[in-house]
């Protein structure tokens, strides 16, 4: 397994591998969650951890906690954390979702984060490598166990903020409102004008009344796309990451 060290920021890094890495869509994620400085913040399946990460570029960000059943990703974490002297504001956990009720008190946190496996068990091709399968396929996580996750977790008015394929916003939405969670904000991320969205990107606020804000949809391939995207990735984007 290759590892290298990609920057975040003049000082951030983050240690990648061929099996844990990132792309936009975790990017995007991070930037739609709008993190503040006080929120009590938790990544679920964060992999690399490139969510928190991005979160800490502000050195006036709160502690951020993050976990991923898969220990090569940890190990990662592990290691940004050690080379970035992140130990008093980041920390990681190997663990099981599934198991919440025994990780953290319930309302721990104000703000849940997930990029998560996109394609049910019955759907696509199953990769041959277990570290793949469970990042793209519903193997050891559901819709229904992040929710139930997020709204264990999460205080009254705390939000959690995934990205998925627009495909499945009908489940996205069953499985928030079966946890308390109202979905509260959602865009769209296309590639180029005209073309269907390929991600979108959901808010569920604990305890909320209905009531979803449809912001307008990030394009990336046109001029306001690129600006945001620059503005997104920061020092990353400037190095020439497109």
């Amino acid at each position: 397994m290759n590892e290298t060290v990609m920057p975040l920021a003049e000082h951030i890094q983050i240690v990648v591998s061929d099996r844990h890495t990132f792309g936009t869509d975790a990017v995007v994620l991070a930037d739609f969650a709008r993190i503040r400085r006080r929120d009590r913040a938790l990544d679920l399946g964060t992999g690399c951890g490139i969510i928190p990460l991005l979160w800490l570029r502000d050195a006036r960000q709160s502690p951020v906690a993050c976990l991923d059943i898969q220990d090569q990703a940890v190990r990662q974490v592990q290691q940004s954390i050690a080379l970035n002297h992140l130990e008093e504001r980041l920390t990681v956990q190997q663990a099981d979702l599934r198991d919440h009720r025994q990780l953290y008190p319930a309302g721990s946190f104000t703000l849940v984060s997930m990029n998560p496996p996109y394609k049910p068990v019955d759907t696509g091709i199953l990769s041959p490598e277990p570290w793949d399968q469970i990042a793209r396929h519903e193997v050891c996580c559901t819709l229904e166990d992040a929710c139930a996750a997020a709204g264990y977790l999460l205080q009254f008015g705390g939000r959690f903020c995934i990205c998925h394929r627009p495909e499945r916003l009908a489940d996205i939405v069953t499985a928030m409102r079966a946890h308390d969670l109202e979905p509260k904000r959602l865009r769209l991320v296309q590639h180029r004008e005209g073309e269907a969205p390929f991600l979108l990107l959901m808010e569920g606020r604990k305890g909320a009344k209905p009531y979803l804000t449809a912001e307008p949809t990030l394009i990336l391939e046109s001029p306001a796309g690129q600006a945001e995207m620059g503005r997104i990735y920061g020092a990353y984007f400037e190095g020439g990451a497109k």
